[in-house]
């Protein structure tokens, strides 16, 4: 009897961009990856670098190619060109350049930008890569996870130099892209939630950071005891450890109650 069974292709060719400002070490992280060996000399990419390696993904046999694009904006009229057919990027910023993490949203946009085909900008599969984690870091790693969760993208933390976090990078970021391929080029959600939000970490980041009472609830230094308990009660939703997972709630949560019973003495 003849086997009218479907078998899929053992071979797969996926095309896979970089994206980020310039010296956050995309290269580098291509070349730990593809190479297994780290560059100490910086050279600056220009345009565009292009590598090839092949590699086995969820035994499928992949033909990887990289487009490694410069990240200067004197050179966007050369990667403007890259986008298109593009299956996976790989968004790059310095762990200890904030700049380079606040530049995030505008390598989103260009992206979405350039790609003309809404479809394939949606079902590009992207994983944010927090680099240089062997030096002093001033994005920590919280920041750089929420961003990325409220994308609904991966993230992850790496070193090219030691080659910390680059393999189980990669295998996860073509293991999407090709769970991809085979659901009929239609992206698979990522459920990445972290079971806390934005709103409710910049609260911690506040009454920790505050050096006045008034300042953690966020009222008038002369508020009276109607305003303080309504401030209190507003932020205690956000922030009581029985509804806040996040790091550092609880510890925030305590602040917050000896903020109040401060405030509530001055107005006796």
């Amino acid at each position: 009897m003849e086997n009218t069974s479907y078998n899929k292709p053992s071979r797969l060719r996926i095309k896979l961009i970089t994206m980020g400002e310039t010296e956050v070490g995309k290269s580098c992280v291509v070349k730990r990856y593809c190479e297994r060996r780290f560059v100490h000399k910086y050279l600056t990419t220009i345009g565009i670098d292009y590598g090839v390696t092949k590699v086995q993904i969820k035994n499928r046999d992949v033909r990887l190619n990289i487009f490694d694009m410069a990240g200067h904006p004197m050179f966007y009229e050369v990667r403007n060109e890259f986008y298109r057919d593009a299956q996976g990027a790989l968004l790059v910023f310095d762990l200890s350049r904030r700049c380079t993490f606040d530049c995030l949203d505008q390598w989103l946009i260009e992206m979405k930008n350039e790609m003309t085909n809404t479809k394939d900008a949606n079902n590009m599969v992207v994983c944010v890569c927090g680099n240089k984690v062997d030096k002093r870091r001033v994005v920590n790693e919280l920041e750089g996870r929420l961003w990325a969760d409220s994308h609904g993208f991966h993230y992850f933390e790496t070193s090219a130099q030691t080659g910390e976090g680059i393999v189980e990078m990669f295998n996860t970021l073509l293991g999407d892209i090709v769970a991809t391929i085979e659901n009929g080029g239609t992206k698979i959600p990522l459920d990445t939630q972290l079971g806390f939000t934005k709103d409710q970490v910049d609260l911690i980041h506040r009454l920790k950071n505050a050096k006045y009472d008034h300042e953690q609830l966020g009222v008038n230094p002369n508020a009276v005891k109607e305003d303080i308990n309504k401030a209190y009660r507003r932020l205690a939703v956000l922030l009581h450890p029985d509804k806040n997972i996040a790091p550092g709630s609880e510890e925030a949560f305590k602040i917050l109650v000896a903020a109040r019973s401060s405030m509530l003495k001055r107005c006796l």
